[in-house]
């Protein structure tokens, strides 16, 4: 099986000096592993390989400089059709050391619009594919705008044809899909079938053996460089026993990435199981994380948080009642709380005022209640409910 590590001109490109390196993230919800189209341990192992980045280095020759001239030259259509086609683009770089004028082709031309290339632009494209890369605006022109959104770069030092490091960042996911898309031919019925076909599509664990060699080979070449990213779980007690016996095994990979669990559960049964285990959680898979010391918010973090909360939102309320609300989260939640916000601010509006009173509180308060006073209520009078 042959395993690729080229990238298209889409693959994000960044010259030498590289920026500081990306560190993957990625977030999942436990449920997301219930799926009708791929296995559960699929979807672990996929948003696995999504946090682990690879960086790759390639030496490269290419064309760059700061754009002088793009002139489109056009010819009749050929076949007798009407109008004309690009027979060829004409582009000027120029770097501090000298200018160079190079004939395109029109392949090329279609790249540079795509990376909306325009003059006094300082691009880059590589000899061997023609792929073509915008690094930025030249900062000849930085004072062109009293404000813009523009990147400025200096002008490219040395010749305009010359060999360059190029840094691409990628993640193991990435690999793995590109190696898995079948290559189809360009009839009708190759175009058809990759239509139909599912759109989530399971990566066998030979490919993904077989891609590991090959990351393995480039790192020891000192080709590629690995990124250990971060895989943020949320809700891991939704996860059942098969998932957290398929953790076990993939934490042990020299290809992990650093793996966060999050839970507001206590004890509590194991999914596919009958075994309570403290969040849900198997003990044997607990014994090997570390667990980060939590705290409730006292009140005057409430206090805080929630004062930053109505402003971001917008809405007018003082210190008298800033501190009220603090204590109903106290009370109740800090979510409550939070959430007590919105109908507040209605109300304040509703009576003419533009500022939350303490008063315009109580009287929400007693109209909303929180969860806990809820399942308390339905206990005590549990005869008047149908169950």
């Amino acid at each position: 099986m042959a395993i690729s590590l080229s990238f298209s001109a889409t693959t994000t490109a960044t010259s030498i000096p590289p920026e500081p390196l990306q560190v993957p993230f990625c977030p999942m919800v436990g449920s997301e592993v219930y799926s009708s189209e791929v296995k559960k341990t699929e979807v672990l192992m996929e948003n696995f390989r999504r946090a682990i980045g690879l960086r790759i280095k390639e030496n490269k020759e290419v064309y760059e400089g700061e754009v002088t001239e793009m002139t489109p030259e056009f010819t009749e259509a050929v076949g007798g059709g009407f109008g004309k086609v690009v027979s060829h683009v004409v582009i000027g770089l120029k770097t501090a050391k000298g200018t160079k004028q190079l004939k395109l082709d029109p392949m090329i031309y279609d790249a540079l619009q795509k990376e909306q290339v325009q003059p006094g632009d300082v691009i880059y494209i590589e000899a061997n594919s023609g792929a073509v890369k915008r690094v930025g605006r030249c900062d000849a022109f930085a004072t062109e705008f009293d404000l813009e959104a523009e990147q400025y770069v200096p002008l490219p030092k040395g010749d305009v044809h010359k060999r360059k490091e190029i840094v691409q960042d990628v993640t193991l996911h990435d690999l793995d899909s590109a190696n898995a898309r079948p290559q189809g031919g360009g009839d009708i019925m190759s175009v058809m079938g990759s239509m139909l076909k599912q759109k989530k599509t399971e990566i066998t664990d030979k490919l993904r053996q077989e891609i590991n060699k090959v990351v393995n080979r480039y790192i020891d070449q000192g080709v590629a460089e690995l990124v250990p990213g971060v895989l943020f779980v949320d809700e891991v007690h939704m996860l059942d026993i098969e998932c957290f016996t398929y953790l076990n095994r993939a934490l042990e990979s020299s290809l992990s990435p650093i793996v966060i669990f999050a839970t507001n559960r206590g004890l509590c049964t194991i999914r596919g199981t009958d075994i309570t285990s403290p969040h849900g959680v198997p003990v044997d898979l607990l014994d090997r994380l570390v667990i980060i010391r939590t705290l409730p918010y006292t009140l005057a973090e409430m206090v805080q948080i929630l004062a930053i909360r109505a402003q971001v939102e917008g809405i007018g309320i003082d210190e008298e009642s800033l501190a009220f609300l603090g204590e109903v989260g106290e009370r109740t939640s800090l979510r409550h709380a939070v959430q007590l916000l919105t109908p507040a601010m209605m109300l304040a509006r509703t009576n003419g005022r533009e500022t939350i009173s303490q008063g315009d509180l109580e009287e929400i308060d007693a109209l909303f209640h929180d969860a806990k006073y809820s399942a308390r209520l339905l206990a005590e009078q549990a005869d008047k409910y149908i169950s």
